[in-house]
């Protein structure tokens, strides 16, 4: 568990209003797909299954293998990183969710959002978010960080309500719980915005920028020198 002193708070606040970015890209301009969190894409899929109209199979299940290989990678990558200088795992792990964004934004080029159209490029903005995602969630669970998942707010709100004075609760780490909510809340608010006036170009790079600027300003914190233990 990092220390008191340790950035990876800050960073993982940052890295949440990036979750916000590609929620708003990935609902908003890919047609009702989640590549950040797979709960909704299990339930979408299940209306799928059953001929709901308005959805269909095939981006929920691309949604949900890539976002499993991405986690794959990153627990390979970060046993790799065992013992090693923290920054050297944060800045590899960085560079390649950045990149795959990136390229997910040279793909998006000649999407027509409104269409959704063409399929190749519908799928390929699908995969190469839901890995960067899977890549994501698979890190962020490795670092053991409190409260701050950076996708998924279910416990957080749990547990701002059930550990509150409200409930006899000690209200623990009731800022980050807050602050997690708001950074996703926002991100989610400046992509909708970005998506409506200029397509999905714009919030895939800067989400990609933020993750990778974010995440070398952190490297330079003195603890991030120190081992990660796997």
């Amino acid at each position: 568990m990092p220390s008191q002193r340790s950035p990876l708070p800050l960073l993982l606040l940052l890295l949440s209003l990036t979750t916000g970015l590609v929620d708003a890209i990935s609902v908003l301009g890919l047609g009702k797909v989640f590549t950040a969190n797979m709960t909704g894409n299990i339930v979408f899929l299940g209306f799928a299954a059953v001929g709901t109209p308005g959805f269909r199979v095939a981006p929920y299940c691309v949604a949900i293998a890539a976002f499993l290989i991405g986690a794959l990678v990153a627990g390979r990558i970060g046993k790799a990183h065992a013992g090693r200088p923290l920054r050297r795992w944060l800045i590899a792990a960085a560079s390649i969710e950045a990149a795959l964004l990136w390229v997910a934004a040279l793909v998006a080029t000649g999407f027509d959002v409104a269409r959704q159209t063409p399929d190749v490029r519908l799928f390929g903005i699908i995969a190469l978010t839901a890995v960067a995602m899977g890549f994501r969630n698979a890190t962020i669970r490795q670092l053991k960080v409190p409260d701050l998942t950076t996708t998924v707010l279910t416990l957080t709100l749990t547990g701002l309500a059930a550990d509150s004075s409200a409930a006899g609760g000690a209200n623990p780490n009731w800022g980050r719980r807050v602050a997690s909510v708001v950074a996703i809340f926002a991100g989610a608010g400046i992509g909708a915005t970005l998506v409506m006036q200029g397509g999905l170009i714009p919030p895939l790079l800067l989400a990609g920028a933020l993750i990778l600027a974010g995440t070398l300003a952190c490297a330079l914190h003195p603890e991030a020198g120190e081992p990660h233990a796997a």
